[in-house]
């Protein structure tokens, strides 16, 4: 004999005993949730939802380009991507410097209507290449800043000898020493988010690289085997604003459950935030004593590729981009090279835009308002 289920299921709807026989826990809250009624059933859906979208959250796809490309070169720190248009054309090519900062360079082609390749593309520039920077491997620990310096010159002069750069946020910085280094071959440079003087501003990365001493980066490498692991640098990103990371985006989640624009927003977000890129030990640590704790570069005191850079030596015309609410590069750290730079004040541009750091380079506002303005002003250089 099977023995009666409880009232609050029997009473609304008659169990067979061929039902009876597959009331299994496995089954329970389906059942109990039929006996609740329709709303029972959309609460139920909806929570299952939301416990499978957020491991799709922590979990994502790797990231992926949002249009079409080749690679042109492929080399030790990087492939180089062709984004150009079809066709032979002998406009001055533009080379975008991507960060590599943790994160891939999938960020300066985020998405269709968030990229800013295409933006560029579709506002007069024809030759368009991104630095697809690799994730560091055992191998490549030693890798120094004079490693990437060399590399990226290798990528110019296969390009023709002379570019124009748009240097993103640590790949602004790269872009100024090769400026610096080799003023010959660069006809203009943009840059967006990028720290020129550490020390300028209050930003939490000053305050953050002033304040921890160098053992404990030395100490992060070493865990890393001679690595930077790009894990440590993401839960770094998370803890400056932790509410948002650890609690509020699974709140917006469950909010938004049932919209698949927001979803699917989510989803490429959550793709290029979670997988994390390993840095070269060596490049890492340079970086933070020489840039940010001792602030070289503005002072005129890095030495790359074997010659003291001297930011007077940069004369090309020069655009500043910066963001209001920018709280990794401060709107003072960017504008800093307008009285660093040799550019004349005529061929100085700074623009300073609402929003914060990523949404220079991927957010739809500044990619409708600012960077068709920005592919203009490169295109006026030719």
């Amino acid at each position: 004999m099977h023995k009666p289920l409880p009232s609050i299921i029997s009473d609304q709807m008659p169990i067979s005993p061929t039902a009876c026989e597959h009331s299994v826990p496995f089954f329970w809250p389906w059942a109990a949730s039929l006996a609740l009624g329709e709303s029972a059933i959309k609460l139920m859906q909806s929570n299952t939802r939301f416990l499978t979208e957020a491991v799709r959250m922590d979990h994502p796809p790797m990231p992926q380009w949002a249009t079409s490309n080749t690679v042109r070169l492929e080399l030790k720190t990087m492939l180089l991507r062709d984004f150009s248009k079809p066709g032979r054309h002998s406009d001055v090519p533009v080379l975008v410097d991507a960060p590599y900062a943790g994160h891939s360079s999938t960020i300066a082609d985020y998405a269709p209507g968030q990229s800013l390749v295409q933006t560029l593309l579709a506002n007069g520039l024809q030759r368009v290449f991104v630095t697809d920077w690799k994730p560091a491997t055992e191998k490549m620990r030693w890798f120094d800043i004079d490693t990437y310096l060399a590399e990226l010159n290798a990528v110019v002069d296969d390009l023709g000898g002379v570019v124009h750069l748009v240097g993103l946020c640590q790949g602004g910085w790269l872009s100024t020493m090769f400026a610096a280094r080799f003023p010959g071959k660069v006809k203009s440079l943009v840059l967006a988010g990028t720290p020129i003087d550490t020390n300028a501003g209050h930003g939490q990365i000053k305050e953050l690289a002033h304040n921890t001493p160098m053992c404990v980066y030395e100490e992060m490498v070493a865990v890393g085997h001679g690595l930077m692991l790009g894990d440590f640098m993401l839960a770094g990103w998370k803890n400056m604003h932790p509410v948002e990371q650890y609690a509020g985006k699974y709140l917006n989640l469950y909010q938004h459950i049932t919209d698949k624009n927001y979803l699917d927003h989510t989803e490429t977000f959550e793709s290029w935030y979670e997988h994390s890129l390993n840095l070269p030990g060596a490049f890492y640590l340079q970086a933070i004593d020489q840039l940010f704790k001792r602030n070289l570069l503005a002072h005129d005191k890095f030495v790359a590729l074997g010659r003291t850079l001297k930011l007077k030596d940069i004369t090309i015309p020069v655009h500043l981009l910066a963001g209001e609410a920018d709280d990794i590069t401060t709107h003072e750290q960017v504008f800093a090279a307008e009285k660093l730079f040799g550019t004349a004040a005529s061929d100085m541009t700074k623009q300073l835009v609402p929003g914060g750091h990523i949404g220079l380079f991927m957010g739809c506002q500044t990619l409708q308002t600012a960077w068709p303005d920005i592919a203009k002003w490169i295109a006026a250089y030719k």
